[in-house]
């Protein structure tokens, strides 16, 4: 018995369902012509008892069998009769009796004149149907009173259809019968290998076990990768997505289904999801992670069936960037330093060449006074450490490539109600977009700061640069939207055009502040967080 079943699960769905179709058309076939020919069996029976009964009445009332059985049938008619009404009926007999069952007629004329086996039926004057076990056989039969003018019943004339007669009527029913289910079973046997094909087509004629292995290998690859994954279908609505891809765009599980107009909200990440916003290595900003977003196309048989989108958290990663961009600024600004300072000592060397101590400790007092005045006024109005510093970063950075930097006078920030990350985020790239849109330029270069504690924080950057084209005033903000050309190198370390600025008004739009981008020529861009409602504690959301 086990190698049996192990042989049958061993065999093709196709062949599988192929029998199991077929032995179930087989069985309801076979079941299906017992129970008609059952019931076709009946039908006949009750239609030749009727036929019978006819027969019998007819005979019953003819006013020559009343007259010759009330004188007995001296003259033999009844026979002669009952044998006429019998051909033309085409009944397998017509026997009539008198009250005590005596026979005047009878298929067998040595019958007649001798008494019936069983008693008389129609004595009570009504007409009786059934299955007669009479001399000639079992009958579908039918008695029948015949009476005499006055109402009495005087003899019965008994009419009867043998069942050999009724079984070979049913046979040649049952040839149609077998011809009608041969032909519904060769319809089911086509249709059943047709169904088995199609099966196997729409399985790309895998078997069960290994369409329950993929599955779980699927299951397992979706639910196991750091990658979100989400698969679409050509209508938009989501077929997969695994447990990353639910956690980096906040979907709950019912998910699955559902276009995904209805799941995100109008913006870059759903045109990215969608397929609006093409190209390879989306950045695209959500309330709390930078994910990096590739959209695939997937077709089947040169059909097209969809698109997968596969999505990386690379928040970390780019607070590394831009931790390490700060650390190149810095060393930018060193260097600038360096080479500066370098210049200056070799000034002194020469004045003191030249025999000239006095003019070069004249120079030395004005570069020590000049720096230092520069950093401790920083200091004196911006209290921030981080902040002052790098500002100051900034700006030696900018005078570099001809860029002047300066910092407003009626500038005061002292303890601002705004985390200090926010705030480098914030200042720090309006003062990156500034200096790379003057730089280069011809003419005067200048980037001023504003930034003032009165009422909250407000951080205004102007620059002599261009500005931002009136048509791109809304969209400058989008992440992803940029105007210039990746830096040397960043694709290759990771980073992105298009990611400060969408930063900026994340941070800002968190805090419940504003973002203000104003039209060229000129860039000017203005940011106002409000200040801690009183009792609240210093800072806010590290962006």
């Amino acid at each position: 018995m086990r190698a049996a079943t192990g042989w049958w699960r061993a065999r093709p769905l196709a062949s599988q369902i192929l029998v199991w179709v077929l032995g179930l058309l087989l069985a309801t076939v076979g079941l299906g012509g017992l129970v008609s020919a059952r019931l076709t069996g009946q039908t006949l029976d009750d239609q030749f008892r009727l036929r019978a009964l006819g027969v019998a009445e007819s005979v019953a009332q003819m006013p020559e069998i009343a007259a010759d059985l009330a004188t007995r049938d001296p003259e033999h008619r009844i026979q002669a009769i009952a044998e006429q009404v019998r051909t033309h009926a085409q009944t397998d007999y017509v026997v009539v009796t008198d009250r005590e069952g005596v026979r005047f007629s009878h298929p067998t004329p040595s019958l007649i004149g001798k008494k019936l086996e069983e008693p008389v039926a129609v004595l009570d004057g009504k007409a009786h149907l059934g299955t007669d076990p009479g001399s000639l056989g079992d009958s579908a039969n039918a008695k029948a009173p015949v009476v005499d003018a006055t109402g009495a019943v005087i003899g019965q004339v008994s009419v009867g259809i043998l069942e050999t007669t009724v079984t070979s009527e049913l046979l040649s029913d049952a040839g149609t019968i077998a011809a009608y289910s041969a032909l519904i079973l060769c319809l089911g046997a086509a249709g059943s290998f047709l169904l088995a094909r199609a099966i196997k087509r729409a399985t790309f004629g895998l078997e069960p076990s290994e369409i329950a292995s993929l599955l779980q290998e699927r299951e397992a690859l979706l639910h196991g990768i750091r990658e979100g994954m989400v698969g679409l279908d050509d209508a938009g609505r989501v077929t997969v997505i695994n447990g990353e891809a639910r956690r980096l765009l906040h979907l709950e599980n019912s998910a699955l289904g559902k276009p995904v107009k209805e799941l995100i909200p109008a913006g870059r990440l759903r045109d990215v999801l969608t397929g609006d916003a093409a190209g390879a290595d989306q950045s695209v900003i959500t309330d709390d992670s930078l994910l990096v977003a590739n959209r695939m196309p997937v077709s089947v048989g040169g059909r097209s069936v969809g698109a997968v989108v596969t999505l990386r958290d690379r928040t970390e990663t780019e607070a590394l960037m831009r931790d390490l961009r700060s650390l190149e600024g810095l060393m930018d600004a060193l260097r600038a330093q360096e080479h500066e300072y370098a210049n200056r000592l070799h000034t002194v060397g020469g004045l003191l060449d030249l025999g000239e101590a006095e003019q070069a400790r004249t120079f030395i007092s004005g570069i020590a006074d000049t720096s230092r005045s520069l950093g401790e006024g920083l200091r004196g109005r911006i209290e921030p450490p981080e902040l002052a510093a790098l500002i100051l970063a900034k700006i030696t950075v900018a005078s570099e490539q001809d860029v002047r930097v300066t910092v407003s006078e009626e500038s005061r920030l002292r303890e601002p109600a705004v985390a200090a990350e926010d705030l480098l985020t914030i200042v720090g790239n309006l003062l990156d977009n500034a200096i790379d849109a003057v730089a280069g330029l011809s003419g005067d270069r200048e980037v001023v700061l504003v930034l003032d504690d009165a009422d909250g924080v407000f951080v205004r950057v102007t620059d002599t640069g261009p500005g931002v084209p009136a048509e791109a005033v809304d969209d400058v903000v989008r992440d992803g939207f940029t105007t210039k050309a990746d830096r040397p190198g960043h694709q290759r370390a990771g980073m992105r055009r298009g990611i400060g600025l969408a930063l900026v008004a994340r941070i800002v739009r968190r805090a419940g502040g504003t973002m203000d981008v104003f039209p060229g020529p000129g860039g000017r861009f203005e940011v106002w967080i409000p200040g801690a409602p009183a009792g609240a504690g210093k800072g806010g959301e590290r962006a």
